[in-house]
């Protein structure tokens, strides 16, 4: 079992390499904040309740040696929706297509079923490349994170095949994580890089602006709507007759729920959580987009959406 705690430079020529990499996990184990802190930017959404991130969000680090490009899937779970089992095979296609896996798995949680499930599954992608992330190790001592680094290389060894490295982190420390970088570029393959320098993401501006009104949305309410939300941006136009030095972008965006009952938890009295949501929502789309925005947020019903073939695809799944 190779525990790495710090990086064995390569001796001889640098070659550039270039490639994707991307973290599974049941959800909520990290893998969203780990992609932001690797990017060094707000990517990919994160927030502190399961199934948030549905798109794939592609984090790009940019390095002399190397491209790193990071995928976020959803966490793979046992479906319960149509909505569940279309997240899981989008996690599947993506297994299949990166250069390396990484596996996060919390220090300070012991190995359950669902994180025997994701193993199981990577046991039967052979090809590519494993490597454990035992992440939030912030919140764990020295003990139990010894007792959690050999309980998953047990695991990697009951299912047939040997963790490429495994790599304890604290994304939230900043601990550790150049480290994983360093680990995760040597098994990507030779070449180009595939994005041009800046770039932080491939995702459309819209797809992003919508999971961070979605982000703001969840937050307060998550116990009650885990799920149940849903955010489209209907369109972003500059507002006309403002002068060249002060634009201003004007963003209109619905937020969808399953419920008319669900109306009033996402309003809140008075409209004062739409407003908080707006407020929130807002400062983070203007530290995207570099510019002031005007944003108008209207909450909608579309009945059950997460069953609904028409919907789902209407929705962006």
């Amino acid at each position: 079992m190779s525990v790495r705690t710090q990086s064995s430079e390569e001796s001889g020529e640098t070659v550039h390499r270039a490639g994707f990499a991307c973290f599974v996990g049941r959800p909520n184990a990290g893998k969203s904040t780990l992609t932001n802190a690797l990017v060094g930017q707000k990517v990919a959404i994160t927030a502190n309740q399961p199934q948030t991130t549905r798109h794939t969000v592609r984090g790009i680090v940019h390095r002399p040696d190397a491209q790193l490009i990071l995928v976020d899937t959803p966490g793979l779970h046992k479906p319960r929706t149509l909505l569940g089992e279309r997240l899981n095979d989008v996690v599947r296609t993506t297994w299949a297509e990166v250069d390396v896996i990484g596996f996060c798995l919390p220090a300070n949680e012991k190995i359950g079923p669902g994180d025997r499930f994701i193993a199981k599954e990577l046991a039967g992608i052979r090809k590519t490349p494993k490597i454990a992330v035992v992440t939030k190790t912030d919140l764990v001592d020295s003990k139990t994170l010894a007792e959690q680094l050999i309980a998953i290389d047990q695991l990697g060894k009951e299912l047939g095949f040997e963790w490429a490295e495994i790599v304890p982190v604290s994304a939230v420390g900043a601990k550790q994580v150049d480290l994983l970088a360093d680990l995760l570029v040597p098994l990507l393959p030779e070449g180009p890089a595939l994005y041009p320098e800046g770039d932080l993401t491939d995702e459309p501006e819209q797809v992003m602006i919508a999971e961070l009104i979605r982000e703001a949305a969840l937050e307060g309410v998550r116990d009650e709507l885990p799920h149940s939300i849903a955010v489209v941006v209907e369109e972003m136009l500059p507002r006309e007759d403002r002068p060249a030095d002060k634009p201003l972008l004007d963003i209109h965006a619905n937020v969808y729920i399953e419920r008319p009952s669900q109306k009033g938890i996402i309003i809140g009295p008075k409209g004062k959580r739409l407003k908080e949501v707006g407020i929130k929502s807002r400062r983070h789309i203007e530290a995207l987009l570099g510019t002031p925005v005007f944003l108008d947020l209207h909450v909608k019903v579309a009945k059950d959406w997460q069953r609904d073939p028409k919907q789902l695809r209407r929705l962006g799944f």
